[in-house]
Order: C-alpha cells, then sequence, then structure tokens
C-alpha cells in the first residue's frame, strides 16, 4: 500500500530471517525445555509469527516473512513467547529496533539481546496536545497565571483483550505538587476524539510585580505537564497504562502557547535492570526498504533505456545487462528488472538475449547454465513468480500428506533410530519419490506459457551452440525446471508458498532426501549414482536406474520446452507431445462423402495434430490428415447429446470441426488439455463456441440454421499459464534508479574500462577485469544514457526532500516529537538520493 505525498507515492517493506534464539533462560520446573515460538510486530501490532519449535532452549526457526507495511511505525518488534503445558502463552522477551535505526542492519545476520516486556514499556499511539499559559487577576486583585491544556485526540492506541477504551489523566507537576485531572472514557476506539481542556493555577514568586506576561526561567524549570493514557478495564488488575507524555513548560517560551503531537513514551521506572544475557538472544536478517514513487512521466528515460535492452546489440552494453555487472549481488539486479519486465510484457525477448549470450560465452555443454548469473538469477525470479500456481497445483497436495503424516523415511544407516527398519523407510522414501516424479512429470500442460517460451529459447540456444551434444537441448531446460525449482520448491516449501512454516526437522530430513533424488532423476546425467557423494543415496538411487524414467523426464522437458510463437519454427525436428487411438468422425470432404466414425491413430507435436490409418512409425506413414497448430481456433467438450457418445471433444479450425471421442474421460481431458496447451497463444483463437454439433441443418444448441454462424457460448478460459501480476513499472524503475545510485562508482568504473578497452591493444587491465564489455563504444553509449537519467532522477529527489525540509514542522501530526522532553530539532538535510535503505 502507497502512502501518497503531494504526487509522490511512498511504499514500505520488509523482508525477515528469523533464524534463531540461544541462551533462553531454562524453564522453573524439572523440565527446564521451552516450547517457543517468535512473532513480529509493527509496535504491538503482530503481523507474522513463526511455529513453535518444542523442548529447547536454543530454538532454530529460519523462517522468512516478507510484507509490505501499510502504515507508519515507530519500531519493528520481536517477541518470543513460551506456551506451557496448559497452552498458556507467557513472554520471555523482546526486540524492538527503531524504524531510524533499521539501516544500521540492513541485510546483517545479527544478534540481539533479548529486553524484559513489561505492560509500563509497552506503548504505541500519539497524543495531540495544547497548552497555553494567561494572566487572571483575581478577585483580590492578585495576579495569578493559569495554564489551560487542552486534550484534542490520540491516534494509533493498541488494543487491549480485544479493544480499547482510553481515558486520558492530566498532572501539573512541581516539586511539591501534582494534581490530576481526568478526560471521559471513549469506548471501544483506539482513536479517542477527547477535546476536553483543564485548567491549572500555576503559582508565582511573592516579589513578582511585573503587569507584562514573562515567565521566568527558574519556574519553568520546575514544572511540568504530565498526560497518562489508560485504558479503562473491568478486570480486577485494575486499568492499563498505555503510554504518557512529559512537557516541562519552558516550551511556551515568550508566547505562552505551544500546540503539538507528541508520541507515547514508556513510564521511567517501566523496566526493571535486567543483567545482559540473562533473557537470552535472537539472530535475524532484516531489509527495510523505503521507495519514494514520483509520478510516471519522471521514469520515461531509464525505464526507455531498460526495456530496449533485448534489442541492443551486444546485449551486455544493454542498461540492464550493466544493472547486473555492477550490483554487488546478481539477486539485486534480477528482481525489479524480471517484474519490469513482465509488466511490459518483454521478458522473454530480454531473457533470451541475455540467455544466448551466456550459451556463445559457454565452453562447456555440461556447465551450461551452471552459474549464478545475470540470465540463471532472472530466470529463477521469473519462474517463481510465473509459477506460483504451478507448484500450487503440482507439489503441495504430496507435500502436505508428507508433512502431516511423519513417515520414516532416513536412509542413512547411521541416523537410523532404534525403533526404525531401514528397509520399510527405503519403501517410505521411494514411495514419496514415485508419486512426486509423476506428479511432476505428467505436469506439462500446466507449465505457465511464460516459462515454456523461455524454455524453448534455452533449447534453441544450447541446442545451436553444441549441436554435436544431443543431450544439451534436455540438460539446459531441466537445469532450471528441475535443480532451480522443483528440487528448491521441495526442500524448503515455505519460501515457495507450499506451507506456512519451515518443516519439523524429520520432515525436512525426508523433504532433503526427495529433493536430491528428483534433482538427479531431472539431471539426465550418465552416471547417476556417481553423481552422490553419500554411499546410501546411490544405492537408493538405483531403484530409479530405470530407462522409462529418463524417457519420462525427455518428454516432459520436451512438452515444456515447446513454444507457442509457430512463426519461429524449432531448428529441431517436430517434437512428439502426445499419440494415441482415438474416434473421429469423417469430416465429409465430399458433399456426398459418408459422415461416419473410425479409429485413427493421432499423433500432437509441436507443429501439428495428424491422424493417421494405422499406428506407424516409418516415415512412409503417410497421414490422412494434418492440421498446423496455427490453425486450431478452440479445442472444447461437445455435448453427449449431439452423437449420444460420451467423451467426445472438438477441435475448431477455420473451415471445419473435427469431432473426435476419446477412450475416456481422462484421455479426453488429457488430450483436451494438452491441445488447448500448445495453440492457446495463437492469434486467431475464437472467443466464442457451439457446444454442440452441426446436425441436420442447424447447430443443436442454439439452432441457427447457418453452419458459419458465431458460437453461442464463450470459450473456456486458458489453463492457468499466463502471468497475472499486481507489479507497479513506476516503483520497480524507482528501484533500479535506487540500484544504479548506490552503485555509481562502479558505472564510473566501467565507463573508464570502457575507454581503457577502446585505447587500449593487449591484455586487459586487470582493475576492470570484472566487467563483461564485449562493445566498448556501445557499453559508453549507454552508460552514458544511465548516468544522465540517474543524474536527473537524483537532482528530483534532492528538490522534493529540500521542499519537504522547508515544510517539516516538528510537532505535526506526521512528524510527533519523540521525546519525553520537547528538543530542538535540526534534521540533516541530505543531498542523498537513494531512498531504499
Amino acid at each position: 500500500m502507497a502512502v501518497e505525498e503531494e504526487g509522490l507515492r511512498v511504499f514500505q517493506s520488509v523482508k525477515i530471517k528469523i533464524g534463531e534464539a540461544k541462551n533462553i533462560p531454562p524453564y522453573p520446573g524439572p523440565n527446564k525445555m521451552r516450547d517457543c515460538y517468535c512473532t513480529v510486530n509493527l509496535d504491538q501490532e503482530e503481523v507474522f509469527r513463526t511455529k513453535i519449535i518444542e523442548k529447547s532452549l536454543s530454538p532454530f526457526y529460519g523462517e522468512d516473512f516478507y510484507c509490505e507495511i501499510p502504515r507508519s511505525f515507530r519500531h519493528l518488534s520481536f517477541y518470543l513467547f513460551d506456551r506451557d503445558v496448559f497452552r498458556r502463552d507467557s513472554s520471555i522477551g523482546k526486540v524492538a529496533v527503531k524504524k531510524e535505526d533499521l539501516q544500521k542492519y540492513h541485510g546483517k545476520d545479527t544478534w540481539f539481546q533479548l529486553q524484559p516486556v513489561s505492560a509500563d514499556s509497552e506503548v504505541q499511539g500519539k497524543v495531540h496536545l495544547e497548552l497555553r499559559l494567561s494572566e487572571v487577576i483575581t478577585d483580590s486583585g492578585a495576579i495569578c497565571h493559569k495554564l489551560a491544556t487542552r486534550v484534542l485526540e490520540c491516534q494509533g492506541l493498541p488494543i487491549v483483550n480485544g479493544q480499547c477504551d482510553p481515558y486520558a489523566a492530566v498532572s501539573l507537576l512541581g516539586p511539591s505538587r501534582s494534581e490530576a485531572k481526568k478526560t471521559k472514557v471513549k469506548r471501544k476506539t483506539n482513536n479517542p476524539q477527547f477535546e476536553e481542556v483543564f485548567y491549572f493555577e500555576v503559582t508565582r514568586p511573592l516579589s513578582y510585580t511585573k503587569r507584562q506576561f514573562d515567565v521566568e526561567e527558574e519556574d519553568v524549570d520546575k514544572l511540568a505537564l504530565r498526560v497518562d493514557l489508560w485504558n479503562a478495564s473491568n478486570l480486577k488488575f485494575g486499568d492499563e497504562f498505555l503510554g504518557e507524555v512529559r512537557i516541562p513548560l519552558k516550551v511556551l517560551g515568550q508566547s505562552g502557547f505551544h500546540d503539538a503531537w507528541y508520541f507515547l513514551q514508556p513510564r521511567d521506572n517501566g523496566s526493571k535492570s535486567v543483567k545482559p544475557d540473562e533473557l537470552g538472544s535472537l539472530r535475524l536478517n532484516i531489509v527495510y526498504t523505503e521507495d519514494h514513487v514520483f509520478p510516471s512521466e519522471y521514469y520515461s528515460p531509464l525505464r526507455d533505456l531498460l526495456l530496449r535492452s533485448a534489442s541492443v546489440e551486444p546485449v551486455s552494453a544493454s542498461a540492464a545487462h550493466i544493472l547486473g555487472e555492477v550490483c554487488r549481488e546478481k539477486q539485486e539486479a534480477a528482481i525489479p528488472l524480471v517484474r519490469l519486465f513482465l509488466h511490459y510484457g518483454k521478458i522473454v525477448p530480454f531473457l533470451s538475449a541475455i540467455a544466448n549470450a551466456e550459451v556463445n560465452r559457454t565452453q562447456d555443454p555440461n556447465t551450461i547454465f551452471r552459474g549464478n548469473s545475470l540470465t540463471s538469477k532472472c530466470i529463477d525470479e521469473t519462474m517463481k513468480l510465473a509459477g506460483m500456481h504451478y507448484l500450487q497445483v503440482t507439489l503441495k497436495p504430496i507435500i502436505d500428506e508428507i508433512c502431516s503424516d511423519h513417515k520414516p523415511c532416513e536412509i542413512d544407516p547411521v541416523k537410523l533410530k532404534e525403533s526404525e527398519n531401514l528397509e520399510t523407510n527405503r519403501e517410505n522414501l521411494r514411495h514419496y519419490v514415485d508419486r512426486i516424479f509423476n506428479v511432476i512429470t505428467k505436469s506439462g500442460v500446466s507449465c505457465p506459457t511464460v516459462m515454456c517460451d523461455i524454455f524453448f529459447s534455452l533449447r534453441e540456444s544450447a541446442a545451436t551452440r553444441f549441436q554435436v551434444d544431443q543431450d544439451v537441448r534436455y540438460t539446459a531446460v531441466s537445469s532450471f525446471i528441475f535443480l532451480r525449482f522443483f528440487a528448491p520448491a521441495i526442500l524448503s516449501p515455505n519460501l515457495f508458498q507450499l506451507r506456512p512454516h519451515h518443516p519439523d526437522p524429520c520432515t525436512s530430513r525426508t523433504l532433503t532426501l526427495i529433493s536430491k533424488t528428483i534433482q538427479t532423476l531431472g539431471s539426465l546425467a550418465k552416471s547417476k549414482s556417481a553423481s552422490f557423494k553419500e554411499s546410501y543415496m546411490a544405492a537408493f538411487y538405483d531403484y530409479f536406474n530405470e530407462q522409462k524414467y529418463a524417457d519420462a523426464v525427455k518428454n516432459f522437458l520436451d512438452l515444456i520446452s515447446s513454444s507457442g510463437r509457430w512463426d519461429q519454427k524449432s531448428i529441431e525436428t517436430p517434437i512428439m507431445l502426445k499419440e494415441g487411438f482415438m474416434i473421429k468422425r469423417a469430416q465429409g470432404r465430399n458433399r456426398f462423402g459418408r459422415k461416419n466414425f473410425k479409429k485413427r491413430w493421432f499423433r500432437l507435436t509441436n507443429h501439428e495434430f495428424t491422424y493417421h490409418k494405422t499406428k506407424g512409425n516409418s516415415k512412409g506413414d503417410a497421414a490422412l490428415c494434418s492440421i498446423p497448430i496455427e490453425n486450431i481456433l478452440a479445442v472444447e467438450r461437445l455435448e453427449e447429446e449431439s452423437f449420444k457418445m460420451k467423451n467426445m471433444f472438438q477441435v475448431i479450425q477455420p473451415e471445419r470441426v473435427l469431432y473426435i471421442q476419446a477412450n475416456n474421460c481422462v484421455e479426453a481431458r488429457d488430450w483436451i488439455d494438452i491441445l488447448t496447451k500448445v495453440s492457446q497463444c495463437n492469434r486467431k483463437r475464437l472467443s466464442t463456441y457451439h457446444p454442440s454439433a452441426y446436425l441436420n441443418g442447424h447447430w443443436l444448441c442454439c439452432k441457427m440454421s447457418a453452419d458459419t454462424a458465431p458460437g453461442c457460448t464463450p470459450c473456456t478460459g486458458g489453463l492457468p499459464a499466463n502471468i497475472q501480476l499486481d507489479v507497479d513499472g513506476d516503483r520497480e524503475t524507482e528501484r533500479i534508479y535506487s540500484l544504479f545510485s548506490t552503485y555509481m562508482p562502479k558505472l564510473v568504473k566501467m565507463q573508464e574500462a570502457c575507454g581503457s578497452k577502446s585505447v587500449y591493444d593487449g591484455p586487459e587491465q586487470e582493475e576492470y577485469s570484472s566487467f563483461v564489455i564485449d562493445d566498448p563504444q556501445e557499453t559508453y553509449k549507454t552508460l552514458k544514457s544511465i548516468v544522465s537519467a540517474v543524474h536527473t532522477l537524483e537532482q528530483e529527489h534532492a528538490q522534493y526532500k529540500r521542499d519537504k525540509f522547508k515544510k517539516t514542522k516538528y510537532g505535526s501530526q506526521e512528524h510527533p516529537i519523540g521525546d519525553k522532553g520537547f528538543q530542538c530539532y535540526i534534521p540533516q538535510q541530505s543531498e542523498s538520493s537513494t531512498y531504499s535503505i
């Protein structure tokens, strides 16, 4: 959620890895162990909770959490809780990091000391107060000064036990006085509107004779106003403290007036002193990002430069590739680049260009796409975004079953428990591997189109580059779909939204063994057993040393690397996707031809759909009918009433419809799915169709007489193959700008390297050797455009910050006073344009 700020949108997000805790004090009982979980809180509002780790004083969580932060906050807090045998939760300690301090810990694994938790120290929210000091002449003629304190409202108070019934207590404090007055209780709101005024008499020295208003310094120093916020409770324990504000009266100055918002603070005596390490510590990795996004037109130069990357020759001279060169981690560049290119529908040409360049730099086909390059990181990110639904329908049911069954699958004799049987465990593991292997290799029709188009491109590049190696067309694809997609999702289902939490150690071990086996099955390595370091894994893999597994992998890879872009025919022979006997209705090419039903052998490749008289494999086995894939306008079920036959479907072409009966309902579904899959990118696909046949001069469904009448029923939507992403293109461009700004010294270094390569005909200078520069002149031209676009945006950010600084008022609702005593606020005026922390 973005916060609007005068034509500029502000986005906040946080990515957290909750690692582990250590040195937790033992439970005060004979067992001493604790069942602990950790929560993530914005102030006191819980936004995430880990699973419970049982019977440990050093629980390991290893859980990741990401969220867009929808509101302002003061602290990012982490609470460690213990659940006892009665399922009651008690807090052990907390870590609270101020928003402004988050940048100190950016992306670093940090151990934080747990601090005590108490009701007096847990505060959130802010209060709006107005103070006015005025002279009053009493009946006796003496001059008295009264302080009028107006409590206007509060915002963001915590919800206590499901609700908040707040009231304020106002006190004037001095060396020998403390009188308190209370507002009315406001029921069921954490944003109460009080609008109440309280008067306090301020005593003046006897020597005071001045008529004009002039508060003496020594008197002001002795007086302060305190406002306490409470939650009115019906419980016998009394009202709950919500926070306080102390304001020394010297803030009134010469004007005698003060109006400001204040952050509520904990009590001075809120926490007892606790020795370091007494409560233990928590390891966290926090990445907090704040994006300030201008209107779209501000980003046009940089965005256009990035989106042209796929057509730049060579691609290493493109803006997107240069971003990958200067970033410390390729992943930093990959995330916003992939989202930007997906948003504008240009991800496939971009990935094809950088993948082709990488393949051409690769010398050994066995190492293809094995490094952590920009190509591999971008494809990883694309699969994670595009393939989330694909993983859900493919892996989630069986992963859920494995996590709930807790069947023993340990096959390492050294780790085997006494109560377990090695053969039983092997059979359990083999059963799971077989099931997962089958659901993967039969899921080709569900693979998202954008992934298939990328795999098609990888296959083409690899086959062209290494024409002698027949397997490289498979390994180029399997190195992503198995090694970087299915295997990691099985290993860590929580990272792919297949499970809410990291699995328990026993299940995690099972998933590790399954993942390793699936990865090896998918790799099509020449020597399977040799690829395992552990002898027990090599022995287990002997179960799968059958040709049927390799054939299933190749068929699956063939299917997912076929493309819907039929204007680009493959350099290879057509890929067989599916074949089998079915019954088809004669199409009646002759006016008086018989329209009967005959059994035929059907074949589907990525180029055409054909049927033959017999099941023949020779080249002379001519097709009786051939339908180019690009001529398939729709594939839909046919209503049974048409021919009184079950399991029928229709393949609609421009001039006629082919009616087919499958052997059973599963096969019918399979054929419809795969035919839809390979034809769903056709430009002339229909939006409506006739669910019944055209017989006896009319359509049975809508009774229209013209055989060319448009369909009466909307076509079924394609498979969930194409990506639906809520991507903000401007925000992603802002993030890329932020990265370029951060790594500006490297951009300058790269410019120097271009100059060096242009004029220095010899060995490359060592200081520039880390950059890939194929064409120094073209690269320099792009770098110059990047620096210019980044400089323009830096100026806009700097101007925005200057304008905001001029308008910023400390004590306003947007910038409440945060300390217990008022202090002069002089913000640092930074020219830095990078808002991402």
